[in-house]
């Protein structure tokens, strides 16, 4: 059965979700469509929005305390670039995983998503990573790369 906002249901993600011991509810289906769809980095607000014009019934409480359980179960990234809002998107897709970095604009809060030169980062992260767990005794189980600048547009009106 299709889902309301378009797309058929996202099924994918949720075996993860029901074996976290979540229930999967419409509200829910909805926020996951909306972030599978979405072509840049969402507020709770923006995805609000979204979902209650075809689901009234879903209020800006549960998408921030699913956005929040979605984040928690590895689903969902949350970002901070800056700008004072929170930002999210999906971890991953039907395809798996995809790993990116950021590029923040500090003049117009632009964000560039970009995954050149994942696999020399890699390299380098492995590495760190490694260092970083024995010295501390710390079980690294993710990172996060933001580069902060300026694009090009704002550093051409510079």
């Amino acid at each position: 059965m299709p889902g309301r906002l378009g797309r058929g249901r996202p099924f994918w993600w949720h075996g993860k979700f029901k074996g976290c011991g979540y229930k999967i509810t419409a509200g829910r289906d909805a926020i996951i469509e909306v972030l599978s769809k979405a072509d840049k980095h969402l507020s709770a607000e923006d995805i609000y929005l979204k979902v209650h014009s075809v689901y009234p019934g879903v209020g800006l409480t549960t998408v921030y305390r699913t956005l929040e359980i979605l984040v928690n179960v590895g689903l969902v990234y949350k970002f901070d670039f800056g700008d004072g809002r929170a930002r999210y998107e999906l971890s991953q897709d039907e395809e798996g995983e995809d790993h990116h970095h950021h590029l923040i604009c500090k003049k117009c809060n632009r964000v560039i998503d970009y995954s050149d030169f994942i696999e020399e980062e890699a390299e380098l992260l492995n590495k760190t990573e490694k260092g970083l767990s024995k010295k501390y005794n710390f079980e690294i189980t993710g990172h996060l790369i933001q580069f902060y600048g300026l694009c090009e547009k704002c550093a051409n009106r510079k």
